[in-house]
């Protein structure tokens, strides 16, 4: 569905929309789905802050469509006790709900399992698998063909989910590998689909400043100004809802209930943003108007082009030096002949020069046209990022686009990178957006008072051998050995290496975000070369240390400090990471004694709260961050890239369980092994002690350090513990505190402080490398999912983004279903052998269902057993949901009335 060229003209119409607001049952349109816009996420709820955005082009006659890779099972659930695939069908509903008040029919489950918080895309790409992931979103984008891609941010800034990471890197390479007829061409070949070429894609967020408001969009201050930002205002008023989208946002983030998003307080509406990653089409890349995602793309782009058109930029690479050549193409496309009469010319920065006429000549393709650059950077330009314009002109009309380029300096010193943003800089180089790399500043972190290597990788640009040195801006309390490091004989487009001994010096400097900046410092490199020098800024983030003494004896686990037990100073607990600041210390705050005795680790850790958050029963001891609990997190050698190679344990205080006296309780989440401490954590012991009246608790844990996955090393234990508080009896946490801290610290155990354990040694034998990690399988199937059945028969999108059924294996209703005195009777005959499932469904939850295997041959009639209740409520207008899984592969599912 494209707007007519009279939209853009007349400002953002609310042209109004066919969805019903709950979502709770499926798509109004039947046969082929032609998305508009699609969104590309990891979990349920990933959406959620999109939806005054996707709302309102939605009510403007746009349609768009959600992928949602997990059904968010692995997260935590305020609602009830739901785990697992029952866990993940919920969540699938509230999903529905949410984006059903933003217009929304179409949500694809990919049934990619949710395993546990994390901010490591590459643990994410281990546990989903690459190319078969990347097949489905491929598979779901030939299916819907939206002009426009919407996705989360794919760097590993701090924090990020690395679920959300890996869902947005797979709609990055889905983008280009939709329009790649070599890529997955079985889908082509056996299933019939097309090549499709998106027209522009997105990462929701931008990088910026300004203030909430009407203006937000022309008032953004954005943090890189060769980046293309689009803005929708979310104040904008629905005709159809008679709300702003804001508030019709806030109503839709309240049905992620599981989630403790029952409600949310007012709040000055302002902008969605959307950063651009890719474009293929005309548009104004500084546009503020709420269209701007849109141009080119769904909406004509200024100047009179007509929808189809393709305008792009293509550079003989992202880096460039001052004074050196850069091939440059520009790309047009028509969606009929090609455009040969046009002309295209360039708008570069100051002094920089072109070669080329810009008339345009045959292109790769039978509708492609190309003009050949060659552009010249003018020497003496400092390095950065800079937009290169172009503008084609073909007839009366005229399209802008635009490229982004980096001019490196002759020889660059780079600080070494953090695995996982090394991981992401190589992703980005490899598949072709180069310019996401920088998105994340580099950091390493240090231990007050310790010393560490920081290593500087050297690239030469330039054309000749070059030679200089390289040396580190330090921030006070810092020292680095030597000061300097010379390099000689750097041939050009060779690399090389020199290494520092980074130490801190000043012991009392904060840590972590103590106060202000906190442990955050900032440090340069600095390069120099025959052709000048170069700069680049890194953080060193400084992390808290301690020495964990041994006892004389084992201490008594009563969670009661007994003489002599713990002889270490005390680990200050009270620094907020996340969520709402203390009232005071009686509010929230502790602090942690630890020891250690044979081959076991003890914590005492001391709380003051003034308000028990929800107790859980036993059978809930699990999720800790939703109410009142202690986190114990070791990272057992003090070098791992996520916590799957680390131990994490969730101790809360008390459950509610009065026959064996409201006992503390105790998992292991989020790391090498989550799961019941009873399956996981094997001699390790947790009392509680509360206070009366209440004013907090202690929480004292025995730890075998045997229970972690590898061999401790005593010199660099990583170590961090947190503390949850919640003041509400809803499941839903309001302030975390903890030792080492920062935003989404509990996936970063570079972050974690370290701790020296003077004596110890781990006994002869045991690995010093973990294991792999164990993820439960527990995603749910969008086979067992009615709504998604439901969807999938009406839109005709194969369930879970895999292939369809062969058309010589499919299903088919032979009897319609019918109630009769047994209950519920359908006939059902296979072509090909599989598996059936079949629902009763009145559109909220199914009131009988049944799996069976089938077989080739004469049609088997199925009855589903129904009471009193069911059978009234399938009288009303029920529905039978039928998905079939073909034992060679493929899926096909199927709805019919009630007679």
């Amino acid at each position: 569905m494209k707007l007519p060229g009279t939209w853009l003209a007349v400002g953002f119409l609310l042209l109004g929309g066919s969805a019903r607001s709950s979502g709770e049952r499926a798509p109004a349109q039947q046969g082929p789905i032609d998305l508009d816009v699609l969104f590309v996420g990891a979990h349920p709820d990933d959406e959620a802050w999109t939806l005054p955005a996707l709302g309102q082009w939605s009510e403007a006659g746009l349609k768009a469509g959600v992928v949602t890779i997990t059904r968010g099972e692995g997260g935590g659930n305020a609602a009830g006790l739901e785990e697992g695939p029952e866990l993940g069908l919920l969540r699938e509903r509230e999903e529905r709900r949410a984006v059903g008040r933003a217009l929304i029919e179409n949500v694809y489950y990919l049934d990619a399992v949710d395993f546990y918080y994390t901010v490591s895309a590459p643990l994410t790409e281990r546990i989903w698998g690459h190319e078969a992931m990347l097949e489905k979103v491929v598979r779901i984008v030939r299916l819907t063909r939206p002009e426009v891609i919407v996705t989360m941010d794919p760097g590993p800034s701090p924090g990020n989910h690395g679920n959300h990471q890996y869902a947005a890197r797979l709609a990055v390479e889905a983008f280009q590998a939709a329009a790649d007829a070599s890529r997955f061409p079985g889908q082509i070949r056996q299933e019939g689909l097309r090549p499709f070429r998106a027209r522009r894609i997105f990462r929701s967020g931008a990088a910026g400043s300004g203030p909430s408001g009407a203006d937000c969009a022309a008032t953004f201050r954005k943090g890189d100004p060769t980046e293309t930002v689009a803005s929708v205002f979310q104040g904008a008023l629905s005709k159809r809802f008679g709300k702003t989208w804001a508030e019709i946002g806030r109503e839709a983030a309240g049905e992620y209930v599981s989630q403790g998003w029952g409600g949310f307080p007012p709040a000055e509406p302002g902008c969605n943003r959307f950063t651009q990653i890719a474009s293929r089409v005309p548009h104004d890349a500084e546009s503020t108007a709420p269209t701007a995602a849109l141009e080119g793309a769904l909406v004509p782009a200024p100047g009179g082009l007509p929808l189809g058109t393709e305008l792009y930029l293509t550079s003989g690479g992202f880096d460039a030096v001052a004074g050196q050549p850069l091939p440059l193409t520009a790309h047009v496309r028509s969606a009929g002949r090609p455009i040969a009469s046009g002309s295209v010319s360039l708008t570069l920065p100051d002094g920089w020069a072109a070669t080329g006429s810009g008339q345009l000549g045959p292109g790769g393709g039978p509708a492609e046209s190309i003009a050949a650059f060659t552009v010249t950077p003018a020497l003496g330009t400092p390095a950065g990022r800079f937009r290169i314009g172009a503008t084609l002109t073909s007839g009366g009309a005229v399209g802008r686009a635009a490229a982004v380029v980096r001019l490196a300096p002759a020889v660059q010193g780079r600080v070494e990178r953090l695995p996982q943003i090394a991981q992401f800089e190589r992703w980005a180089r490899d598949v072709g957006v180069p310019q996401l790399g920088g998105m994340v500043k580099p950091v390493l972190s240090l231990g007050v008072g310790e010393a560490r290597k920081v290593r500087v990788d050297l690239h030469n640009w330039g054309t000749g051998e070059q030679a200089g040195e390289v040396s580190l801006v330090l921030p006070a309390g810092f020292s680095a050995t030597p000061a300097s490091r010379p390099y000689k004989g750097l041939a050009a487009g060779a690399d090389a290496s020199v290494t520092f001994e980074v130490t801190n010096r000043d012991r009392a400097l904060a840590t972590a975000n103590e106060g202000g900046a906190g442990g955050d410092y900032e440090a340069q490199v600095v390069t120099t070369s025959g052709a000048g020098s170069s700069h680049e800024s890194f953080g060193l983030e400084l992390v808290p240390a301690t020495t964990i003494p041994r006892a004389a004896a084992a201490p008594v686990v009563d969670g009661i400090e007994g003489p002599g037990e713990y002889g270490g100073a005390p680990l200050d607990l009270g620094r907020r990471w996340e969520g709402s600041p203390c009232a005071s210390p009686a509010d929230c705050s502790g602090s942690a004694k630890l020891t250690w005795y044979c081959d076991d680790l003890y914590v005492l850790v001391t709380v003051r709260d003034d308000v028990l958050g929800s107790v859980v029963a036993a059978a809930d001891c699990k999720r800790h961050w939703r109410t009142d609990a202690v986190e114990i997190a070791l990272d057992p050698r003090g070098a791992s890239e996520n916590t799957s190679t680390t131990f994490k344990a969730g101790l809360f205080p008390v459950t509610a369980d009065p026959a064996r006296g409201n006992p503390a309780c105790f998992e292991r989440d989020a790391d090498n092994r989550q799961g019941p401490a009873s399956e996981t954590a094997r001699g390790m012991a947790v009392v509680s002690r509360m206070t009366e009246p209440y004013a907090g608790y202690t929480l004292e844990a025995k730890i075998p350090l045997g229970l972690l996955p590898a061999a401790v090393d005593p010199e660099r234990l990583g170590l961090n513990l947190f503390i949850y508080d919640s003041d509400t009896q809803d499941l839903s946490g309001q302030t975390r505190l903890g030792w080492s801290t920062w935003g989404g610290v509990q996936g970063d155990p570079y972050r974690w402080g370290h701790a020296r354990l003077p004596g110890y040694s781990p006994p002869a034998g045991r690995a010093t490398v973990a294991p792999d990690p164990v993820i439960p399988r527990t995603a749910a199937l969008s086979v067992a999912s009615p709504p998604s059945i439901l969807q999938s028969a009406l839109d005709g999108v194969p369930l879970g983004g895999g292939p369809a059924v062969s058309a010589g294996a499919r299903l088919r209703i032979s009897s319609s279903p019918t109630l009769t005195a047994a209950g519920l009777t359908l006939g059902l005959q296979v072509a090909g052998a599989g598996r059936v499932r079949v629902f009763a469904w009145t559109g909220k939850a199914p009131v009988a269902e049944l799996a069976r295997d089938l077989a080739p041959g004469p049609p088997v009639e199925l009855t589903l057993a129904l009471d009193p209740a069911g059978r009234e409520a399938m009288a009303k207008g029920g529905l039978v949901l039928v998905s079939f899984t073909a034992a060679d592969g493929g899926t096909q599912a199927l709805q019919e009335a009630v007679r």
